[in-house]
């Protein structure tokens, strides 16, 4: 272990590289489908394979796609795209080469907002977003001598997402990943899962002296299945990296992999060693033209997304961002509690039954909010009779919302009246109830005039049990208090 000291003298400089598999139909250059885990090659075509001949063809809802995440990160669109060829051998890339784009990236620039665990916020810039194909997936089973090559996902279209290096630490690379994996998912451009692989990322991972103006030797870590890999991977560089430099030895430019298991990377090719990939233009592909009034089109199409929904549930509905933040993880939750408003004004209130009981029934029952069986309408209805006084939280979260849950047609009010939970609020019938337990508890109510003031809790709970639950805990609150005062 490096100690603080020796780590304190160092700058981490991290720069990330996110592959994001877009949800079209179809391949980025062929009309195969790109369905996921089917069996093995049996989504190719001669197309996919690079037989000769044969000619692709731009899929241009990936090139809409791309362009909506070019916008949502505020990144310059460019009109006349260009795509070329990326020159080198692997086994599962067919053609032999990539198509994909060189000089003129579909999406310059941009920022990527970030909220740190700490509450601070910064944006990372992007230096670019370009289009490309994925190739196929070598197989290494074990016990076996051969290699097998699966080529269902050759040519399944990506963006990459290529960040400035502007990230200093692992929690604003952890963040920063979030945010992307939040943006995909918001857009419905990609459905964010690094398990099955549609959403990838290596980090380029660099350290320097503070106070340095050149950056350190840049090393290139691949092969992460999660971002808390990510974040494992890049504080194991750091600390690798500070060690190499601290011993007065080369830090090498290579690009290494990660391994889950030890939580250390090793070496697997140095950059020295790598091929030029010799671009040059696609002659197989006209230029790709994005008109003004395409451009518009989809602009007017984006959906509201996280920051904008955070920034409206914070300053208009008045929420905590720790709300906010919970509310806006996912899509569809927030569109929910959106329409949720759109019944109520009591926002809170409604974030508190988001967070609370429809959250803890989805996730015991492993649901999508798209499964949820309330309408927004009639859980806002729910909010409304416990803000009328009508029931108790408690009997509405325990009696009714259960009821709710079933898919009933009834309105929350209706199951109430039924259940006979409507609460008693009137002071002339609370009065005797509050008397009879006074009368039962002579000396409780001595000791409580004597100083015993937790002794409220212990009447409160009489009260209710003798009105079956339905008493008003403001109003029997308010009696008890009066009687035993005086």
């Amino acid at each position: 272990m490096i100690s603080a000291e020796i780590k304190n003298k160092y700058e981490l400089v991290i720069g990330l590289e996110v592959h994001a598999q877009l949800l079209t139909k179809s391949k980025m250059y062929t009309s195969d489908s790109t369905e996921y885990g089917n069996l093995p090659n049996t989504h190719i075509s001669v197309l996919t394979l690079g037989h000769p001949g044969t000619l692709p063809k731009v899929n241009m809802k990936a090139v809409e796609f791309a362009i909506k995440m070019g916008l949502a990160c505020e990144s310059d669109i460019t009109r006349n795209n260009i795509f070329a060829r990326k020159n080198y051998f692997y086994p599962d890339l067919p053609k032999g080469y990539q198509i994909t784009q060189d000089k003129n990236p579909i999406c310059v620039g941009g920022h990527v907002p970030i909220t740190l665990p700490n509450g601070t916020k910064r944006s990372v810039a992007l230096t670019r977003i370009h289009m490309e194909e994925d190739a196929g997936k070598s197989m290494h089973l074990a016990g076996e001598v051969d290699t097998l090559v699966d080529f269902n996902r050759a040519g399944v279209p990506l963006i990459e997402i290529v960040s400035e290096p502007d990230m200093r630490s692992s929690d604003e690379a952890y963040a920063y990943l979030v945010e992307i994996k939040k943006l995909v998912r918001y857009l419905d451009i990609c459905d964010g899962n690094m398990e099955e692989g549609s959403l990838r990322c290596d980090a380029n991972i660099s350290v320097m002296l503070k106070g340095a103006a050149e950056y350190g030797k840049k090393v290139e870590v691949k092969n992460m299945n999660s971002f808390r890999n990510v974040s494992r991977a890049i504080e194991h560089e750091f600390e690798r990296q500070i060690e190499l430099a601290e011993q007065g030895k080369e830090i090498i430019s290579e690009t290494r992999t990660f391994d889950a298991t030890t939580g250390t990377t090793a070496s697997m090719r140095t950059k020295e060693d790598l091929n030029d990939y010799r671009y040059f233009p696609e002659p197989d592909l006209s230029p790709v033209i994005v008109s003004e009034e395409w451009l518009e089109s989809v602009r007017a199409a984006m959906p509201p997304l996280p920051r904008e929904l955070f920034h409206k549930f914070v300053h208009e509905y008045g929420l905590p961002e720790y709300d906010a933040g919970v509310l806006t993880d996912s899509k569809e939750i927030a569109l929910y509690f959106e329409d949720l408003c759109a019944h109520t004004q009591n926002f809170k209130a409604a974030s508190n039954w988001m967070m609370g009981p429809v959250k803890s029934y989805l996730n015991e029952l492993t649901l999508h909010i798209s499964d949820f069986p309330v309408k927004a309408n009639s859980l806002a209805e729910l909010i409304s009779i416990i803000d009328e006084g009508k029931v108790s939280f408690s009997v509405a979260s325990q009696n009714i919302y259960p009821e709710l849950l079933k898919g009933t047609d009834k309105s929350p009010l209706e199951i109430a009246q039924e259940l006979n939970l409507i609460q008693e609020s009137d002071e002339s019938s609370l009065k005797p109830i509050v008397e009879t337990v006074l009368a039962e508890n002579v000396g409780k109510v001595e000791e409580y005039r004597s100083g015993k003031k937790g002794l409220m809790g212990m009447f409160m709970g009489q009260v209710m049990k003798k009105s079956q639950g339905k008493a008003d805990p403001k109003v029997a609150t308010k009696l008890l208090t009066e009687l035993l005062e005086n």
